[in-house]
């Protein structure tokens, strides 16, 4: 393996582009989220999606648009933009669903009480079912989808594949049943590979679709997602020991008092960082193969992912 360079900070530019691209998706989110569903339930909907999260999966998926087409400002009507809102649907649908009391529980989510404490559990329960729905109609609904019936369905499997039962639902299963026990690490990254990684590398791979990506560039970033939301979700274990809850906008400290099994848990805080580092050099490895592709958002987004704070 070719060594790779792990500088401490972000490339430079990153902030810059990542401040244009999210101002951007909030305007898509804010545009395209429903306010007129019926009683109250577009409020809970767009409560749950607007002015909070990381974005991180939208960004993925328009960064891996940018390697694979050149592309720095795509259209208002390309398919990137409704990739990116489909995968942030489905990550905040996946949010509301787990805060609930049958579930994880939880009374803070994005630094603001979780939708169920807002709306009610009934409510909360719909808008995650609305939500869903509705990130599928952006991948099927829009005209380029009409126009291009292929890539649409083509990004409706990646969707549904990293979305339920061998994706993010299965993974969440998995994690609800391991309560207690104690995971060796190949099936703890397994679990993780599908409650955190499966929409992580599928928000890589649609956007790289959306751009006509194939071949080799798609294996090269299929690598790179699987290891960086890997890594994402060590650092997610590691913040969780070792945060508080005002700098995580959620409340700190839930596996360990839920006795969840997690990377800390089983490797300690400081092995789990450096597992997450190792983790990054994967990622960068994958983009150092794709020589002739403009990966440095990738591979930012990536440092930021394995160096973040919150």
């Amino acid at each position: 393996m070719t060594d790779v360079a792990l500088p401490a900070a972000p490339a430079a530019g990153l902030g810059e582009w990542m401040a244009r691209r999210l101002e951007q998706m909030e305007a898509f989110l804010d545009a395209h989220l429903p306010a007129d569903a019926p009683a109250g339930l577009g409020d809970a909907m767009r409560y749950a999606v607007l002015d909070g999260g990381k974005r991180l999966r939208p960004l993925l998926a328009l960064a891996a648009w940018e390697a694979v087409s050149g592309d720095v400002d795509p259209a208002v009507d390309a398919p990137v933009w409704s990739v990116a809102g489909a995968v942030e649907l489905i990550h905040a649908y996946s949010l509301v669903h787990d805060d609930l009391p049958c579930m994880d529980d939880d009374v803070l989510r994005r630094g603001k009480p979780t939708v169920h404490v807002r709306y009610g559990e009934a409510q909360a329960l719909l808008a995650g079912d609305a939500l869903q729905a509705l990130a599928f109609e952006w991948l099927v609904a829009p005209p380029w989808a009409q126009a291009r019936p292929a890539l649409a369905v083509a990004l409706t499997r990646e969707l549904a594949v990293a979305s339920g039962a061998a994706g993010m639902a299965g993974g969440q299963a998995i994690d609800l049943a391991g309560v207690g026990q104690r995971l060796d690490q190949p099936a703890l990254e397994d679990m993780h590979r599908r409650k955190t990684g499966a929409l992580l590398l599928a928000s890589v791979r649609m956007g790289a679709l959306a751009a006509g990506g194939a071949g080799a560039v798609l294996a090269a970033l299929d690598r790179y997602g699987r290891a960086l939301g890997l890594a994402f979700q060590v650092i997610d274990d590691v913040l969780d020991a070792t945060a508080d809850s005002a700098t995580l906008g959620k409340t700190a400290g839930k596996d360990a008092a839920a006795d969840k099994p997690t990377f800390v848990s089983l490797l300690g805080v400081e092995p789990a960082r450096a597992y997450a580092q190792a983790l990054l050099a994967q990622a960068l490895q994958a983009l150092h193969d794709m020589p002739a592709q403009p990966t440095q958002r990738l591979a930012a987004l990536a440092r930021w992912v394995a160096q973040r704070r919150y």
